[in-house]
């Protein structure tokens, strides 16, 4: 025994010298879309000589592989694209930038995913969603106007906000717990018209994707999800105008050539015009309602190591209704420097901004009350990417984003509300991850992430308990207040059992120093965001997922089912009877808690052919327990919702007509009604006994949409026009539910419902030149 094992640990050792002195050597390089110049993300790279080993091209086109000296064809692969093959002699490092082609045979076809076909499987992320922009276009929405918000609501695991919202909860997190980047910046109110459309202009667009809670190292500060969402970078070929027409909107894109092969630009901007349909009638036309978007992107390749970006995003709403205005927005600026440091390293550098305001009016007589809030961001990032072999991908680097926080304040001429101070805080993060290869059917996603978030000067913060002051800290000008520092593991595995099947799962710890204080579930334009405080403390959730994962029929069709279980700390939430918009300290008015939350996700997926589409289901339960709320017992969280289906359908009828209908069935959210009421001085007084106790009725509707591609006899111009009917079958759902005292008889209690919507159609014409 003892000699075989010698033996055997000889032969180990020399086979590894070999392996070691074997010479390797590196093909790298940037890939892009042939017709249009734009670098292309997730593209598989592999050499058909050999099994199992292979690569995919990075967030900016550039892929990375290292191989034994030799001869190999490289495959360049992307569904919707005819295959690359390059055949080398790899004696050295090679520089070589390939350019795909359209797959026009594809592409007379519905595709649902632009993922390679059984990246499904064998990708070690679990809870990652890929949306693509050709589908959204597609799919039936509220005023005909293509929204990535609403599209990932059609996804297991991913609730809606409520009717028409772009808000969304995942996982049980509640809105505020879904960090949304818009080329690396973060927006902190992605929505317009109070949650109708959302920030994000789908003309504008190249890549979304959503992680939720399993999310790698370089991504922090947010617990439940990531929504990335990447502009495009512009035609660098040639001109070309993008835009649409709609019943109550308007957006129109330009993309181009800076110099050809070396720098393009993108500018789009999209409009409502409500008001104008204002402006007709006596009644309403000094009335405002409009809001407007407009995203702008450059590029230049400097050489072939060095490119530089430039991208923004300026966005407003103005609400004015007689008396009563507010309007809000986001502005956002990204600077990027892209170095290949060498084959095997490249790194990103960013300098971020990121803005979001508020402000409202009131006037009355000659009373007038304004309020105004911000939150403003100063981002430096740095990320490094290292291939050294075939089987690993590591990334490491850092990112320090100085917040200012401008509160809630109230000004008037009848009202002086004490003085409220700008706050600062100092949020840090180091992160290093690691996609490694260990064998064929075994692949690993590990990585560490250490954040920290400093108390900055300038303010007084007090301290509570329960609500009841018992302490103060006086904090001046450049001096540092209370450090919290955390350690975020992340650990995920995919197990292939066979070639269509495998198991994944994964766990991650999150991290969240800024708080959302909002009076509704789906957000609105006047919520207030906080840092930490020597009350408030970083939000923290414990994620452990796992799923099954199987393709069937060649890849035609996906299959999967993922279970989560999240456990949080120091969640956030109101004492009973709160008034956050006129209390002289917001933090007097919150009280602190553990949550938790689990479930299952079903989702079966067609992902090819003239019929495609995808029923989702969820199975859910959210919960939180806080000391001062329901007697310290647990109780439903306001996203709670046990039951979310979602049924997605899309047929290409013809060369020219191609229709969609989408079904949706939720349980209603949880909420707090009166439990009984009592008498005071003539006043009716109802009594809230347990905190979201009640649910809203169920929410359901069917949409259908139609799409007729106009043909043209000039190949330049492209045309189309999108027709949809929201709510077919006129279903009012409950938006809200109020109370009173009936009429006839005051003994008596009369619950009304308000529902937003009936029936909307909506018709859109798109072109393209």
């Amino acid at each position: 025994m003892y000699k075989r094992i010698v033996i055997t640990s000889v032969f180990v050792l020399l086979n590894s010298m070999l392996l070691l002195a074997q010479q390797k050597f590196t093909i790298s390089g940037n890939i892009k879309d042939k017709k249009n110049g734009e670098t292309m993300i997730g593209v598989t790279v592999y050499p058909l000589e050999l099994s199992g080993i292979g690569t995919s091209c990075n967030e900016y086109g550039f892929y990375s592989l290292t191989l034994p000296k030799g001869q190999y064809h490289i495959i360049c692969s992307f569904i919707g694209y005819k295959p690359d093959t390059l055949l080398v002699n790899l004696e050295a490092n090679i520089k070589s930038n390939r350019a795909l082609t359209d797959n026009l045979f594809t592409l007379q076809e519905v595709v649902v995913s632009a993922e390679k076909k059984d990246d499904n499987i064998k990708r070690a992320e679990i809870g990652v969603a890929k949306i693509d922009i050709k589908e959204v276009a597609k799919l039936p929405v509220i005023f005909g106007e293509k929204d990535v918000l609403k599209t990932i609501q059609l996804l297991p695991g991913v609730k809606s906000g409520g009717e028409g919202s772009s808000g969304f909860f995942v996982r049980g997190g509640s809105a505020d717990q879904n960090l949304i980047l818009l080329d690396e910046a973060p927006v902190y109110n992605a929505a317009h018209m109070l949650g109708f459309f959302s920030t994000f202009n789908s003309d504008a667009l190249k890549d979304v994707s959503i992680i939720k809670g399993n999310s790698p190292a370089q991504y922090g500060g947010r617990l439940s999800s990531v929504l990335d969402v990447k502009m495009k970078e512009g035609n660098n070929q040639k001109y070309a105008v993008t835009g649409g027409l709609g019943l109550i909107s308007s957006r129109l894109s330009v993309e181009g050539s800076i110099v050809k092969d070396k720098g393009s630009f993108m500018v789009s901007g999209r409009r409502t015009y409500a008001d104008a349909f204002l402006k007709l009638t006596e009644e309403f036309k000094d009335n405002q309602l409009y809001f407007y978007d407009f995203n702008a992107k450059a590029n230049y390749k400097i050489n072939d190591k060095h490119r530089v970006f430039l991208s923004g995003y300026l966005g407003r709403d103005k609400l004015g209704l007689g008396a009563f205005g507010i309007d809000w927005g986001n502005q956002t600026a990204t600077l990027r420097w892209n170095h290949l440091i060498s084959p095997k390293v490249f790194s990103n550098t960013s300098l971020i901004y990121s803005n979001y305001s508020y402000k409202g009016s009131i006037t009355s007589g000659e009373t007038t009350l304004s309020i105004k809030s911000e939150i403003k961001d100063y981002t430096l990032k740095e990320e490094f990417q290292y291939f050294p072999d075939s089987k690993n991908a590591i990334r490491f680097g850092f990112q320090s984003i100085y917040h200012s926080f401008v509160p809630k304040r109230f000004k008037g001429n009848t009202y002086n509300e004490p003085h409220k101070n700008t706050r600062y805080g100092w949020d840090n993060a180091f992160f290093v991850n690691n996609t490694m290869e260990v064998t064929p059917t075994l692949t690993l996603d590990y990585g560490l992430r250490f954040s920290t978030y400093s108390i900055l000067g300038g303010d007084t913060y007090k301290i509570y308990n329960q609500g009841v002051m018992t302490d103060s800290v006086v904090l001046a000008s450049g001096k540092f207040g209370k450090t919290y520092a955390n350690l975020e593991p992340r650990f995920q595995f995919s197990y292939l059992l066979n070639e269509n099947s495998s198991v994944k799962g994964g766990y991650a710890r999150n991290t969240q120093h800024l708080h959302l204080l909002s009076n509704s579930a789906s957000g609105n334009a006047t919520d207030q965001w906080l840092g930490n405080s020597y009350n408030t403390k970083p939000e923290i959730s414990d994620q452990v997922s796992v799923g099954y994962f199987r393709n069937l029929k060649d890849n035609l069709y996906q299959i999967s089912v993922e279970t989560y279980y999240k456990s949080l700390k120091n969640q956030v939430d109101y004492k009973n009877g709160a008034d956050i918009s006129s209390a002289p300290d917001v933090e007097s008015e919150l009280l602190y808690g553990k949550g938790r939350a689990y479930g299952i996700e079903f989702l079966v997926k067609k992902t090819q052919g003239k019929f495609t589409g995808w029923v989702g289901y969820t199975l859910s339960k959210t919960e939180r327990k806080i000391i001062g709320i329901n007697d310290g017992n647990w109780y439903n969280a306001q996203q709670d919702r046990t039951h979310d289906l979602s049924v997605v359908a899309m047929y290409a009828l013809t060369d020219r007509w191609t229709l969609s209908a989408l079904f949706v069935y939720s349980t209603g959210g949880a909420a707090t009604f009166p439990s009984g009421k009592y008498d005071m001085g003539g006043n009716t007084v109802f009594y809230y006994k347990e905190r979201n106790g009640y649910r809203m009725p169920a929410n359901h509707r069917l949409d259908f949409g139609a799409t007729y591609t106009r043909p043209h006899k000039s190949k330049v111009f492209e045309s189309s026009w999108n027709f949809g009917l929201y709510n077919v079958y006129g279903r009012q759902n409950a938006y809200a539910i109020t109370f009173a005292n009936s009429k006839s008889d005051p003994t008596k209690t009369v619950a009304t419902q308000t529902a937003l919507f009936r029936w909307v159609p909506s018709v859109t014409y798109n072109f393209k030149f």
